[in-house]
C-alpha cells in the first residue's frame, strides 16, 4: 500500500548484507593493491596518505598501513624547513588518529602512533594530551589503553605526581569497580609516601599512608563485597605480589656448591664467594643452571673449578659474598653443618606490620568475620579473612586460614584448583620456615605427614637439603632430580 515502508524479508536482508560485504571487499582489495604498488615504487605522497585513511578509519588495527603513514609523514615534513608547517603536518596526524580512536579506543596502533606523532613533533603539547585522557576516561573510565597513555603524556607534561594520585582518588570514588585506576594508584604511592625502614621484604608504602589506605579500600570492598577490585588493591597492600629478587639458599661442601634464588636469573659473571673473619678467600667463577634453563632459580657449581671446602675452625665464622645489581644484600651470614656451610631463607615471610597498621588489620579481620556472619558465603571475605590471618600472624592463624580456603573450594567450586595450590603454598612456607627454626636444615626435610599437598612448590629452598621425605601423593616428584635434594645435584 502507498506511504507504507517496505519491511525486508529476513532472506533479503541477508542478501543486502552479503552485498555490502562484497563491495568492502573488492574496495579494501583495491585500496591495499594500490599501496603496495606505490610503495614498491617508493611513492609516499598525499595519495598513499588518503588511501591508508579510507582504510585506517574503518579498521585501525592494520599495523602495515601505520608503518606505511610513518614513512609518508616522515618525508613529507623532512621536506619542510618551517617548524609551523611541520607542526601542521603531525597536528593533522593527531587528529587522525583521534578520530580512528573514536572507532576504537583499544587500538593498540592508534595509541602507539599517537605517541611516536608526539615524540616527532617540533613542538608537542603534552597538557592537551592529559586533557584528552581525561575526555576519554569520561567516555570509559576502566579502558587501560588510556590509564597506559596518561601516564607517559603525564610524565612527559611534568604533571605533578600528587596531582595524578588526586584523579585517581576522583575516579575510585566515581566508581570502585576500577581496576586501572587502582593499579596507577599503586604505582604512585610507593614514589610519594616511599618506605624508609630496614625491614625484609621491604613495604609498599610509609606505615601512615598503609594505614589510611587500608581504610580506604575496606570502604570499597564493604561497598560492594562482591567486586573483585578493591579487595586484589588490598592483597597488594597486604604484601601478596611477586617476591624481590634474593638469595634465598646456598650451600657448599668438599664436592659441589649449590646457589638458589627466589626468581630466576641468568647467573653469568656475578661475583660469588665464601670468606671468612680472617680473610681467606673461594671463589666460585663458573655455575651450570639445575635445570638446563638460560635463566633460573637454581645454580650449581662446576665441580672441577671449586676447591675442597676445609672447616679450619669449628668456632670460624663464614659469609658468602655476591655482587648482583638487582640484589640489595651483598654479604650473607653462614652456618656449618657436618662438613659444609649452609645459607637458608624460608619463602615469603610475611612482613611484619607493627603499631597503628597492626592494630588496622585485627579490626579489619573483625570487620570480616562479621560480614561473614550475615554472608557466610561470600568468597571475597572469605578468601580476604585468610589473607588477613596471614598478614597478622601465618603461625597462630594456619589452621584457620586453611579452613577458609577449604570452603572456599565448595563456596566457589569454579576455582577449586587455584584454592587447593594456595593451601599448598602456605602449607609448605609453614614446614619450610619450621625447618629453618629446627635444628635438622639441611638434613632430610619430612613432608610425609602434609597430606594435603597437592604440588610441591619452592623447589629451590629445598635444593640444599640432604633429601626429601614426600607423601604418597607426590611420590612421583623423587624422579625429578632437583626435587631429590642436595645429594642429586652433582652436575
Amino acid at each position: 500500500m502507498h506511504g507504507r515502508l517496505k519491511v525486508r524479508t529476513t532472506e533479503e536482508e541477508r542478501e543486502r548484507k552479503k552485498k555490502e560485504q562484497a563491495l568492502k571487499v573488492k574496495a579494501y582489495r583495491a585500496a591495499m593493491a594500490k599501496i603496495q604498488d606505490k610503495r614498491s615504487r617508493n611513492v609516499l605522497d598525499d595519495e598513499m596518505l588518503t588511501l591508508t585513511s579510507q582504510i585506517l578509519l574503518r579498521n585501525p588495527d592494520v599495523t602495515t598501513l601505520w608503518n606505511i603513514r610513518r614513512e609518508c609523514v616522515e618525508k613529507k615534513a623532512g621536506a619542510l624547513d618551517d617548524v609551523e608547517q611541520q607542526q601542521a603536518i603531525y597536528d593533522t596526524e593527531l587528529a587522525f588518529s583521534e578520530q580512528c580512536l573514536l572507532v576504537n579506543p583499544k587500538s593498540y596502533n592508534g595509541w602507539h602512533h599517537r605517541c611516536w606523532t608526539l615524540e616527532h613533533s617540533p613542538k608537542a603539547n603534552w597538557e592537551r594530551e592529559v586533557q584528552l585522557c581525561s575526555k576519554y576516561l569520561k567516555m570509559d573510565e576502566r579502558n587501560f589503553h588510556t590509564w597506559d597513555y596518561r601516564r607517559y603524556v603525564a610524565e612527559k607534561a611534568n604533571i605533578s605526581k600528587q596531582n595524578e594520585l588526586d584523579f585517581c582518588t576522583e575516579k575510585i570514588k566515581a566508581n570502585f569497580s576500577n581496576y586501572s585506576s587502582w593499579h596507577h594508584r599503586s604505582l604512585l604511592l610507593p614514589q610519594l609516601f616511599p618506605y624508609e625502614g630496614d625491614s625484609q621484604p621491604k613495604r609498599a608504602m610509609s606505615e601512615s599512608k598503609l594505614k589510611e589506605e587500608l581504610e580506604m579500600v575496606l570502604t570499597a570492598a564493604f561497598t560492594d563485597p562482591n567486586d573483585s577490585s578493591a579487595w586484589f588493591y588490598q592483597r597488594w597492600l597486604l604484601g601478596y605480589s611477586r617476591q624481590e629478587l634474593d638469595v634465598c639458599a646456598f650451600r657448599y661442601d668438599a664436592n659441589r656448591a649449590v646457589l638458589a634464588f627466589t626468581n630466576p636469573i641468568i647467573l653469568n659473571d656475578a661475583h660469588v664467594a665464601i670468606t671468612d673473619s680472617k680473610e681467606n678467600i673461594i671463589k666460585f667463577p663458573k655455575w651450570k643452571s639445575a635445570s638446563g634453563a638460560e635463566a633460573d632459580t637454581t645454580w650449581v657449581s662446576c665441580q672441577q673449578d671449586v676447591p675442597p671446602f676445609i672447616m679450619a675452625d669449628i668456632s670460624e665464622q663464614y659469609f658468602l659474598e655476591i655482587n648482583i645489581p638487582d640484589i640489595n644484600a651483598k654479604k650473607f651470614c653462614l652456618k656449618t653443618y657436618s662438613k659444609s656451610v649452609y645459607y637458608f631463607n624460608s619463602p615469603n615471610r610475611a612482613v611484619a606490620f607493627t603499631g597503628s597498621v597492626l592494630a588496622e588489620l585485627r579490626s579489619q579481620l573483625e570487620s570480616c568475620e562479621s560480614l561473614l556472619e550475615y554472608e557466610p558465603d561470600s568468597k571475597w571475605t572469605l578468601l580476604t579473612s585468610a589473607l588477613l590471618m596471614r598478614a597478622i600472624d601465618p603461625q597462630q592463624y594456619h589452621t584457620k586460614s586453611l579452613e577458609n580456603l577449604e570452603k572456599l573450594q565448595k563456596v566457589d567450586a569454579l576455582r577449586n584448583n587455584y584454592y587447593s595450590d594456595m593451601a599448598s603454598k602456605w602449607i609448605l612456607e609453614k614446614c619450610l620456615s619450621d625447618w629453618a627454626d629446627s635444628d635438622d636444615i639441611p638434613k632430610a626435610i619430612d613432608l610425609r605427614h602434609e597430606t594435603h599437598l597437592n604440588a610441591l612448590f619452592y623447589p629451590q629452598y629445598l635444593s640444599i637439603a640432604d633429601a626429601i621425605l614426600l607423601p604418597e601423593n607426590l611420590n612421583h616428584y623423587s624422579e625429578r632430580k632437583l626435587l631429590q635434594g642436595f645429594e642429586a645435584l652433582k652436575l
